[in-house]
């Protein structure tokens, strides 16, 4: 059940803090970023089932989108700056996805990590700002705070309250295999990136 709370983890998330560490694997990594990334590449991991429900109130979990190539991200509706340019990216990979694998299945899903107040009537909203749900892009938000937690852990996804009502958050494009496994975290605009990924994995 969705609690009035909200997800919030601490950033010294250990090999979830994203960008804001510093490290080196080989010398070659220098962000803890980079080295999370190189982690998952590596050895693809086990997601956890979390129950979500679309911005039409359809209920549905994150293991019925096994057999799909999905690509992931994670949002708040009321942010006005990084989730938008995050919709705006995935747009634009709808758009390319259409044109480079049409009938291939790709998968689109947006997570809210604000889940008490981002309703269905609310990620519909979302979703209308960036060309509208459909079949291959869905917004979603978790039906249980401990599975997503447990999902932004895996993912490295850290979130944190600011001063001003909103959240702290880092941003990427999560590729999730056909076996619903993490398999690459790419840059929050590495468009080209992901297509070269989605290939690799439609092949």
């Amino acid at each position: 059940m969705v609690r009035r709370g909200v997800i919030a983890l601490p950033f010294a998330l250990g090999a979830g803090g994203g960008a804001l560490g510093l490290g080196t694997e080989g010398f070659r990594i220098f962000t803890s970023e980079g080295v999370r990334r190189a982690a998952v590449v590596r050895a693809p991991r086990d997601l956890p089932d979390v129950p979500l429900e679309d911005q039409d109130g359809r209920r549905f979990r994150l293991a019925e989108l096994r057999g799909r190539v999905v690509l992931m991200e994670f949002i708040y509706t009321r942010c006005a700056t990084l989730c938008l340019a995050l919709g705006s990216t995935f747009q634009q990979l709808r758009e390319r996805i259409a044109r480079a694998h049409p009938g291939a299945g790709v998968q689109l899903l947006t997570v809210s990590f604000d889940p008490a107040y981002d309703d269905p009537l609310r990620l519909a909203e979302f979703a209308e700002r960036h060309g509208g749900a459909g079949p291959d892009w869905c917004f979603a938000r978790p039906l249980d705070d401990r599975a997503l937690a447990a999902l932004l852990a895996v993912c490295g996804i850290v979130v944190r309250p600011d001063r001003y009502g909103g959240f702290d958050h880092n941003a990427a494009i999560h590729l999730i295999d056909r076996a619903g496994r993490l398999a690459r975290v790419l840059g929050p605009a590495a468009i080209d990136q992901a297509m070269i990924e989605l290939g690799r994995h439609l092949a």
